[in-house]
């Protein structure tokens, strides 16, 4: 049965219904955390608090963590107050930022979740009760807090730590990530196996909007529902349903109606009590009474609930939320609420949180700072290298765009990269002729498909590694069909900080296999521009062309970035240069 619940109205605290145990706050309004320093000793970071907000000085060298340094492990603050709680949080900014800015890697989505992640492990009994981190690049925080804040400087570098949670890494790492939308159901699988193995401990899967637009995660709440096992999923909605980079104007409009439910919800304390007394009606009167009491559900689900619970609910989901997801006080009370329930079935809390969270200049940054090289710490500046060659990724943009200059029947398809495909280029110059589909790879493949059949020419641009989401669509809807869908294939090859997860090491062999898949790899940036005209002339056969990161050799690129259809010739459909099978003999 699907169940829900609102515990507080819009804009008031949860406390006001929960009444957690609250410990003695009294303090002084202007709290510094600034510790005394030798006089030769480099300047620290200062984390103060002023009137309830804490505020982090990012002009000194090294943050200055005395409460941090006392924390190796999630036991380490079970017995902090809900102040030193907060005092964690904003030295784990400060040491974040600090460690990011030397390495690079993903920074405001760690900004983000560090109250959340201090409330789930003070809550949780980690690594006994399992945290599972959607893609992961949020997973800083829990790396800190998980005994490997030393190793931090070596994130993303070799024989370093992962850029996201890894099992062999460390215990408190519950299942491994970097794709997205698979908390879900590992949570599920480990839901369903500690019930049949007789434990008790708890579950819980963390899910950003993004990643709940994708297919996974709905068949796997549909299954949860059905279950009716104990798990938690905490959906974490930083109104991010696209990468922030997906347009060169900014952050786009969250795709999908998923962010206009999750935009409409609303608590609703007078809804849970009419169902909690329309269920307690059915217990009491039993027989056909459950019909009448159903009718009051739905007629409660109609009148007074927000259309975005609705959605969780008919999942078999109890809906609690929304949630301040920066307030370690309402946080650590939901969850010992959530934990303390006997056997709630699947449980999702929606809480509200914001990317970047804490440092100026990726609150400020138009697309938040999300994934960063090296930075200066007080201005947010990024030392990107300079090169005198663009990337792969924008000569690809650009030759895409001259091809669609020329063709009114091109058409471009992202599954939410548009900054990292290069197509926020693309969707500048033709709005309407370039699709995001959200975090749904399998959706943006077939959808490209249908595209096809009605005479357009679309080019799907996705990630080497991420197509292998959607391979099943790659064979069955566009291959065996023969439908002339263009995949670009960018991030082949290594990848470097990375890691494996985005390694586009198989996309040779996952294509070449195929009986109608033209296959292609440039040499250097021109041959590039010459494939995707190739590309754009091939209208009775799929294709593809795989382009490595980084940036091109300097060949001498064609007039107006225009490229030139190369001959095409049958062994597993590959193309070469422009040589022709006569020229082979």
């Amino acid at each position: 049965m699907a169940v829900s619940g609102s515990l507080f109205k819009p804009n008031q605290s949860l406390s006001i219904f929960l009444k957690p145990t609250k410990p003695n706050l009294s303090c002084k309004k202007h709290f510094c955390l600034k510790a005394s320093a030798l006089e030769n000793e480099e300047p620290k970071m200062s984390t103060i608090k002023e009137n309830d907000v804490w505020k982090i000085d990012f002009s000194g060298k090294k943050p200055d963590t005395p409460l941090l340094d006392t924390i190796n492990y999630p036991v380490h603050m079970k017995n902090l107050s809900t102040r030193e709680l907060e005092q964690v949080a904003a030295e784990i900014r400060a040491d974040i930022v600090h460690t990011v800015s030397e390495t690079g890697g993903h920074l405001s989505s760690s900004l983000g979740v560090v109250e959340l992640t201090i409330a789930l492990h003070y809550v949780f009994d980690t690594p006994d009760d399992k945290i599972i981190w959607d893609v992961g690049h949020q997973a800083y925080p829990h790396k800190i807090l998980t005994g490997r804040r030393s190793r931090m400087h070596t994130i993303r570098k070799t024989s370093g730590l992962a850029g996201f949670p890894k099992m062999d890494e460390s215990v408190y790492d519950a299942f491994g990530a970097g794709h997205s939308s698979t908390s879900i159901s590992a949570g599920l699988g480990m839901a369903v196996a500690r019930d049949l193995l007789k434990k008790k401990n708890s579950v819980v899967s963390v899910i950003g909007d993004g990643a709940m637009t994708a297919g996974l995660a709905y068949e796997a709440m549909n299954n949860a529902g059905f279950l009716d096992s104990n798990l938690i999923v905490i959906l974490n909605d930083n109104k991010q349903v696209s990468l922030p980079t997906a347009t060169l104007d900014g952050p786009a409009t969250p795709v999908g109606a998923l962010s206009k439910a999750l935009t409409g919800i609303q608590a609703s304390k007078q809804f849970r009590k009419l169902r909690e007394t329309a269920k307690g009606l059915t217990k009491q009167i039993g027989g056909q009474t459950h019909e009448v009491a159903a009718k009051v559900d739905e007629y409660a689900r109609g009148i007074i609930s927000a259309s975005g619970s609705t959605l969780f609910e008919e999942l078999g989901l109890y809906y609690i939320g929304p949630v301040d997801g920066h307030s370690i006080e309402d946080l650590v009370a939901m969850f010992e609420k959530v934990k303390a329930m006997p056997a709630p079935g699947p449980v999702l809390i929606h809480i509200v949180t914001e990317k970047g969270k804490g440092y100026p200049p990726a609150e400020a940054a138009a697309d938040k700072m999300h994934g960063v090289v090296r930075f200066d710490k007080k201005t947010g500046k990024q030392f990107k290298s300079k090169s005198s060659t663009l990337s792969y990724t924008q000569y690809f943009a650009e030759s895409l765009i001259k091809e669609a200059e020329a063709d009114d029947k091109i058409v471009a398809i992202h599954a939410a990269m548009g900054g990292g495909t290069g197509l926020n280029f693309f969707q500048k110059r033709f709005p309407d002729r370039c699709f995001d589909v959200g975090i749904a790879e399998q959706h943006a493949v077939t959808f490209a498909a249908g595209l096809a059949t009605e005479g357009l020419k679309p080019f799907c641009a996705i990630y080497s590694s991420f197509l292998q989401r959607g391979y099943d669509q790659v064979v069955h809807d566009v291959d065996l069909q023969k439908l002339p869908v263009r995949f670009a294939m960018d991030r082949a090859g290594l990848v470097g900080a990375d890691g494996p997860t985005h390694c586009g090491a198989f996309d040779i062999t996952y294509m070449a296999c195929l009986p109608n898949m033209v296959v292609m790899a440039p040499s250097d940036e021109a041959e590039l521009m010459h494939m995707v005209a190739t590309a754009a002339a091939i209208d009775d056969r799929p294709s593809c062309f795989r382009f490595p990161r980084g940036n091109g050799t300097g060949a001498v690129l064609p007039p107006n970035y225009k490229g030139t259809p190369l001959e095409v010739w049958m062994i597993n459909f590959w193309v070469t240069k422009q040589i022709s099978p006569e020229q082979m003999n």
